[in-house]
């Protein structure tokens, strides 16, 4: 019996809660109902709210529903939290101090995986470096399982992972929060202020994605952006390989690096190597070099240049990261809705060069707006802003010495509709308007998602 089997085997005689449904738990509830184990499904929204609970009910689940949905997991042997929820939650404290085991899905799949583990965390960048490795390694001919916090969740698809497969995942800082398990190869985009509404700290929020490294051996790989303070001191962590990346030329350490006449290039073992023209990258912007860059380390030695190469030249880009819309009457739409940061921001303001107008504002993660002062002042023409977060990202503009108001316009509104119509208003042609939030979606959609979706529709009714 291997591992796999007898995990699940005493699981199935354990009382099960499982909070949230989602991507990590929508396809996982109903595979441990099929299976007759013993769940309850706790969600603080009510039952009309949550079209899934009527279903997994259907299939046997009892239902902890509203105000006191946690009340139910002191009657649980195991707890699965949603990554959504905190690990230091006061409930969750109290149920680990009982002796209740508080896990998540991505935290068993990772003690239970069978195949090397490529895994990506970073405040910026993470999703489209952790395609980018996904696209290379099935350009090189590999069986590749996407998942965290893209793709499909991992642990219902344990049991059809191969060893010769490889998983790709991306993580953020509330699922590695309570991770004991680091994978095979480990890559940090950059670390700067993000999710502090939640945590709390930096140094609380440093610490996540420390988890990343702290479980790694002497036989994985660990890939550091050399280019960001916080990053590199984490190098003393890592018990592997040691790769860097940035566009600098290469430092102390191994790793890839932009030369002069714009390569991307790979140093490892004292030899380097060119792989691709940094103007034949299909997808725009300087930050998409460094996400390169970071695939290109991740993956030295098991992906071939020409296969890079080829990747770079024909892959488009993912959905909401500086996604062409469409272009109305000479103006281009973008949808950078994944944008929920300072940092994200104007690594999409610089992608393009140019001036022009920005929709901004969301829920306030309480992390400081000043950084996109000068940014802002450089290349919008028009700045669009709504949401909770509009008046600070408005006073972090005006606040800095370049700041002028026959520069940059400035325009308040109430909603996404209002916004691109006000957007649309002041655009002449070839100008370029783009959706760059600079904050999360939650005061008015689910996730970052969502959001881009709704923009994307009220673009193509115009």
């Amino acid at each position: 019996m291997n591992n796999k089997s007898q995990f699940f085997d005493e699981l199935k005689s354990k009382k099960i809660a499982v909070i949230g449904t989602g991507v990590s738990h929508r396809e996982l509830i109903p595979m441990f109902l099929k299976q007759g184990y013993d769940i309850t499904f706790c969600d603080k929204r009510e039952l009309e709210k949550i079209p899934e609970a009527l279903e997994y009910q259907t299939l046997g689940a009892k239902l902890s529903l509203g105000e006191n949905y946690l009340d139910a997991i002191f009657n649980c042997d195991v707890v699965f939290r949603t990554p959504g929820m905190y690990f230091g939650n006061a409930a969750l404290t109290k149920a680990r101090e009982r002796g209740i085991v508080v896990t998540s899905e991505l935290e068993v799949f990772f003690t239970l995986c069978p195949c090397k583990t490529y895994c990506v965390t970073g405040s910026d960048g993470k999703t489209t470096t952790t395609t980018l490795i996904s696209e290379m390694l099935k350009a090189e001919g590999k069986n590749v399982i996407l998942g965290g916090n893209i793709g499909k969740a991992l642990l219902p698809q344990i049991f059809d992972i191969k060893e010769s497969d490889c998983v790709v995942a991306e993580l953020s800082s509330f699922q590695l929060m309570s991770m004991r398990t680091s994978p095979d190869v480990a890559v940090i985009t950059n670390i700067t202020p993000n999710h502090l509404d939640v945590h709390g700290t930096m140094d609380e929020y440093i610490g996540c994605k420390k988890n990343i490294l702290l479980h790694q051996n002497a036989f994985s790989r660990a890939v550091l952006n050399r280019e960001n303070a916080e990053t590199m001191n984490l190098n003393n962590l890592v018990r592997g390989e040691l790769l860097t990346f940035g566009r600098a030329s290469l430092p102390a350490f191994d790793g890839s690096f932009l030369d002069e006449d714009g390569f991307l290039c790979l140093t490892r073992n004292g030899i380097t190597e060119k792989i691709v023209h940094k103007d034949n990258i299909k997808i725009p912007g300087t930050h998409n070099i460094e996400n390169y860059l970071a695939a290109i380390s991740a993956l030295a030695g098991e992906v071939s240049a020409e296969t890079v190469k080829n990747v770079a030249e024909n892959f488009g880009g993912v959905p909401h990261r500086i996604e062409f819309i469409r272009e109305i009457s000479g103006v281009k739409f973008y949808n950078d809705s994944i944008a929920t940061s300072p940092t994200r921001v104007i690594a999409g303001l610089r992608a393009f060069g140019r001036k022009i107008i920005v929709i901004a504002g969301g829920y306030d993660k309480k992390i400081p707006y000043e950084p996109l002062g000068e940014d802002v002042n450089r290349f919008v023409k028009v700045l669009v802003t709504l949401g909770a977060t509009a008046e600070k990202i408005e006073n972090a503009v005006k606040s800095h010495a370049d700041f002028s108001p026959e520069n940059i316009k400035i325009i308040r509104t109430k909603t996404l509709e209002e916004a691109v119509e006000k957007a649309f208003e002041y655009a002449e042609n070839g100008d370029v308007i783009t959706l760059s939030p600079a904050s999360a979606s939650f005061d008015l959609y689910r996730n970052f998602e969502e959001r881009g979706e709704h923009f994307r529709r009220i673009v193509n009714a115009l």
